[in-house]
């Protein structure tokens, strides 16, 4: 896998990306608030939702009396989703063994200042007074 720049809504952070075709994992996000490393597996299982019931337009449809008991106000269903699964490394160590594991350019791409810092654009933040 390959390290790069990214943000995290918005804070700057790393991720990974595959480097090829046989690499086990779709991406792999660094998430400077919670200090865990989200890794997407492109390996996926088949799982139920509930999701909204939509009209021939895609308008969702809307019950006729009440709410549903879960107090929806829109009829669901149950459909069947491929869905990828999901690994969260939490332990710093743990996050720096996967990084050094994985990523091709460990060692010339600097991934710890994200692990540290809190990450933000554009510095820290300031107090906004009155």
């Amino acid at each position: 896998m390959l390290l790069v720049h990214g943000t995290w809504g918005t804070s700057k952070t790393f991720k990974m990306i595959p480097a090829s075709m046989d690499c086990p994992y779709a991406e792999v996000l660094f998430d400077p608030e919670s200090k865990l490393l989200a890794v997407i597996s492109r390996f996926g299982k088949e799982v139920l939702h509930m999701v909204p019931r939509i009209d021939e337009n895609g308008d969702p449809v809307y019950m006729k009396v009440g709410k549903r008991g879960n107090g929806k106000e829109v009829k669901e269903q149950r459909v069947t989703i491929n869905s990828f699964f999901e690994y969260y490394i939490m332990d710093k160590k743990d996050v720096e063994d996967f990084v050094k594991m994985y990523a091709i350019n460990a060692d010339t791409f600097d991934y710890n200042t994200y692990m540290q810092g809190t990450g933000l654009l554009g510095g820290s933040p300031e107090i906004i007074m009155p």
